[in-house]
């Protein structure tokens, strides 16, 4: 039987799954997200620029191993690493400002 004009509550699946925003629960889970969100697009970045790991490691100083835990979003690098990283895959960040609505 086909469902038809129903409305669903995002938000309120994620307060239950995820606690409600502010709370530790919903920031942890949020956190873990962008390592995911972070890792995955560093990734992909990484495969387009056809460079293994280890050598992305070695342009950046560091371990394929550490590279690895960034990709599959156990850990977040800091923002310094991040743009180390970015400039060694001969990318750039650009920030643009976005207005909000205040609907």
């Amino acid at each position: 039987m086909p469902v038809k004009n129903k409305i669903f509550d995002v938000s309120a699946d994620l307060d239950k799954e995820f606690g409600l925003p502010g709370t530790p629960e919903r920031k942890a889970a949020e956190e873990e997200a962008y390592a995911f969100y972070t890792g995955s697009v560093l990734h992909e970045a990484r495969k387009e620029a056809k460079i293994i790991q280890a050598e992305l490691a070695k342009r950046i100083d560091s371990t394929k191993s550490y590279i690895s835990r960034i990709e599959n979003g156990l850990l977040s690098p800091s923002l310094s690493t991040f743009y180390r990283i970015i400039h060694a895959l001969g990318m750039k960040v650009e920030i643009e400002h976005i207005e909000r609505s205040t609907i």
